[in-house]
Formats: structure tokens, C-alpha cells, sequence
């Protein structure tokens, strides 16, 4: 793939990129586009960013006003006609435009680019996914797997393709596309309307393809449907806590509790307080080297979950953990 070159090009040759996942999640089912629209496509979600933290649009916004500018130039692809078409920037560039529109104090009339010129599909996919799948300007889950059902489906990439592109694990990727087909198909189905389609809820979808759930839900006579209304319904909460559902639906108290109070509440009842009372009799010695073990053999898609979760329950656990450590070395002068 050539490098392309680097420009100031004109914002008012370039055109967003409506098959960027970020932007057909919003607007899917709008028959007309409207500036606007894209904006709030860009925009919508604390965690939908080109930034590389989680930063929000409007703050992107606010760094670009500071700096009078953007630091990294966006990509874009030239047509023998001169029209720029954005493969990686949409968010800059639209504020960019606004900031044009609003007469800002600056100038908005060129943004630093690296141009192109008819790059074919296939280099245009290689671009999205190094910049949003494995690069620092991520996605959200959801609009990655949308995008991989995408090069899958409907570009019909092979498998080494999309691996090669993306590197890491083929057995992810394939989860990943499986939990989308499924979020798609049962999840879609029991929510009330388009509006109240969670994509924050994609984990749990994530984890409906480890080994056994599947099989669980079915033996206990549950469908994948039931599955989307407990998500639908918080009744999974933590979302990791699908993981459990093999232990709940094979234990009436805890299926009834779960089915009734949640995920929680059904936790509460896989260890007993002899179990409890067993633990707070083991050495604090014996109970570290035991945590450091299975600390040290987390597989790389667990520590996946860790990270696209950044609230759930084991997450914060780790940063408890962390911050108790800290302490300690602090006592111990260790830190000074």
C-alpha cells in the first residue's frame, strides 16, 4: 500500500464516510442525511472518540479550538473527479465544518490530510481496521463487530484476510461476528423500539459464545430469546456474570432467584457460608500465591472483557486490588 502524500485540502471537497460503522449504526433506517444527522452519528457516546482516551466529541471539539487545528492529519481518498472521501477522520472533519459554518475564530477552510487516490476497497478496509480495530482511535465492540460481520459477510474476506489485518485471535474474531449476528437476531427482537438498542450491552453477547453458556440456556428450556430479555432486562448484571448462567440454571434456588432478582442476587447463593468461613481460615500467604496464579494464566480474550468493561465488577476488583498493593508499598517505602 503507498504511503499517500501529505496536504492541506480544501473541507469543502470532503465528503464523510457513510459506511464507516460508527456513523450506519445511527443511521440506519434514515431515508434523508442531514449534516446534523452526521454530527450527532459522530458525537452520540462518551466512549465514541477518535482522541485515543475517552474523551467525548464536544471535548475533541474543545482541543481542536485550543490548538487551532488538529495534531494528527485525517485520511482521505481522492477521486479522479477531486472529491476527497474520508476513510479515517469523520469526526474532525465535521468539526472542522462546523466550526466553518459558525464562523469560528481560526482558520477552517483546509485540514491536514494524507491523500490517496483510488484506493480500492480492500486498502480502504486495511486503513479502518488498523486505524479503529487494533489502532489507538478505537471503536466501540459493537461497531467493531459490525464491521467484521461486514468484511465477512458482504466484502467476503477470508479469515486469514481479516486476521492478517487485524492480528490476534481468528477464534475472537469469529466471537465477535457470532455475537453481533446474535445481538442482531434476539436482542433487536425484545427491545421496544430502535431507540432503546443498547450497544453497551454487547458483552453479554460476547460472552454468550464461551464454551457451555449456549448449551445451558437450551438444556435448562431457555432460548437465545429468554437470553436477550434478561439482558434487556438487567437481570445479567454484570454483564461478565454470563459467564454463571451453567451454575444458575442448573440449581432451581438459583435459577428462581435469578429469573426474579438477577444475576446478583443468584450469585449469592453458589457459595454457602461454610465456604466463606473456609476461606477466611486460609493464610493470607496461601490465598496471595493462589491469586497470583490464576492472575498470571488470564487467557488474552478474558483480559479483553476486563478492558471493554471498564465498570463491571471484576474490573473494579482488579483496581481495588491495585490500590490496596499501592498502600502497601507506600507503608513499606517501596514508592519513595
Amino acid at each position: 500500500m503507498k504511503s499517500g502524500k501529505l496536504e492541506n485540502i480544501p473541507i469543502n471537497s470532503v465528503v464523510l464516510d457513510k459506511d464507516n460503522p460508527r456513523i450506519k449504526k445511527y443511521l440506519e433506517g434514515h431515508k434523508e442525511i442531514t449534516a446534523e444527522d452526521m454530527y450527532l452519528a459522530l458525537g452520540q457516546g462518551s466512549y465514541d472518540t477518535e482522541s485515543g482516551s475517552n474523551t467525548s466529541f464536544m471535548s475533541l471539539k474543545e482541543s481542536i479550538r485550543t490548538n487551532g487545528g488538529i495534531m494528527t492529519p485525517i485520511i482521505v481518498n481522492k477521486a479522479p473527479s477531486g472529491e476527497y472521501t474520508v476513510i479515517e477522520g469523520n469526526t474532525r472533519v465535521a468539526i472542522y465544518r462546523e466550526f466553518k459554518e459558525n464562523e469560528e475564530a481560526g482558520d477552517w477552510d483546509r485540514i491536514p490530510a494524507l491523500v490517496r487516490t483510488n484506493l480500492p476497497e480492500s486498502e480502504k478496509n486495511a486503513i479502518r481496521l488498523q486505524a479503529h480495530l487494533v489502532g489507538p482511535r478505537a471503536w466501540d465492540p459493537y461497531s467493531k463487530a459490525k464491521f467484521l460481520f461486514e468484511l465477512r459477510k458482504e466484502h467476503n474476506l477470508t479469515w486469514d484476510q481479516v486476521v492478517n489485518y487485524c492480528g490476534g485471535n481468528k477464534k475472537q474474531l469469529e466471537d465477535y461476528i457470532e455475537a453481533y449476528i446474535d445481538m442482531e437476531k434476539h436482542y433487536r427482537k425484545v427491545i421496544p423500539d430502535d431507540g432503546a438498542f443498547d450497544t453497551n450491552r454487547f458483552s453479554a453477547f460476547v460472552e454468550l459464545q464461551k464454551s457451555g453458556i449456549k448449551e445451558s440456556i437450551l438444556s435448562a428450556g431457555f432460548t437465545y430469546d429468554d437470553f436477550a430479555e434478561w439482558v434487556h432486562k438487567r437481570l445479567i448484571d454484570p454483564l461478565n456474570t454470563v459467564r454463571k448462567l451453567p451454575l444458575f440454571l442448573k440449581d432451581e434456588a438459583c435459577k428462581q432467584t435469578f429469573l426474579n432478582r438477577g444475576a446478583r442476587e443468584a450469585e449469592k447463593l453458589l457459595y454457602s457460608p461454610k465456604e466463606e468461613e473456609n476461606l477466611q481460615a486460609v493464610s493470607i500467604r496461601l490465598l496471595m500465591e493462589t491469586l497470583l496464579e490464576k492472575i498470571r494464566s488470564l487467557r488474552w480474550d478474558e483480559l479483553q472483557i476486563l478492558r471493554d468493561n471498564p465498570t463491571s465488577e471484576n474490573t473494579q476488583l482488579y483496581l481495588d486490588l491495585e490500590d490496596e498493593i499501592h498502600d502497601i508499598r507506600s507503608q513499606l517505602g517501596l514508592d519513595e
